[in-house]
């Protein structure tokens, strides 16, 4: 019996720690963002040659901020279930496990950065020198479809207003779209990352202000991308 009892507490403990990790997918937000991070990166990581240590490095990067963020989770319901008013020293509780969050997000950026700067600067010498000579008005051209496919999509979908709010976002359509007209038009890889940066704090503050959720900003961000990939794709040809 006593092994039977062993598998059933086992069994127990891992459905504990996979409700724990659902949990903090389903309700904290920052949680939901590195997840969608590290997709990306994953997904990304299949078209460069990686090395094993490379990847170890990666996947050891990406972890080390889900855990750290899953403690900052715990350690915030902890304090909240011990007292609901403030208190100085539940603030420092709290501000230092905000603070390791940030010190593996951090990491994670610098390992990102080593693993794939030197790759990605080769792509950009390979395949967007050719058509870095773009005329400016295809970048025009681009916002100005960007534009009309936000105003679309909320009145399709009848949310927010055609300046604000709504399904999607649409500053970070625009937002993202740039940051894509700036990657073709330039070979630098520094340049297209201080761009697409740029375009996240833009998304990040729509959010931060209530005015879009997170998903609204993400599909923002994916029309205005797609959107000037395409348009950049067509000019090529022509």
């Amino acid at each position: 019996m006593k092994p039977t009892k062993t598998r059933k507490g086992i069994t127990k403990a891992f459905n504990a720690a996979i409700e724990g990790i659902l949990y903090t997918f389903k309700f904290e937000r920052n949680m939901k963002i590195h997840y969608l991070v590290a997709a990306v990166v994953f997904i990304a990581s299949l078209f460069f040659d990686l090395s094993k240590i490379e990847m170890l490095l990666l996947i050891f990067a990406i972890s080390l901020v889900v855990i750290s963020e899953m403690f900052n989770t715990a350690i915030e319901k902890t304090i909240d279930m011990i007292t609901d008013e403030y208190n100085v020293l539940a603030k420092i509780a709290k501000d230092v496990a905000a603070g390791g969050v940030l010190i593996a997000t951090l990491n994670s950026v610098v390992v990102g950065y080593i693993l794939f700067y030197d790759k990605l600067t080769e792509i950009s010498e390979s395949l967007l020198y050719t058509i870095r000579e773009s005329q400016m008005h295809v970048t025009l051209i681009c916002i100005v479809l960007v534009l009309i496919a936000v105003v679309v999509v909320k009145t399709l979908t009848s949310t927010g207003t055609p300046l604000k709010g709504g399904m999607p976002s649409g500053h970070a359509a625009l937002a993202f779209a740039m940051a894509t007209a700036i990657t073709f038009m330039m070979e630098q890889i520094v340049t297209s990352t201080l761009a697409y940066l740029m375009a996240v704090l833009v998304a990040q503050s729509r959010i931060e202000g209530k005015i879009h959720t997170f998903w609204e900003t993400v599909a923002g961000a994916l029309l205005g991308t797609l959107i000037a990939i395409l348009v950049f794709q067509i000019s090529m040809f022509y």
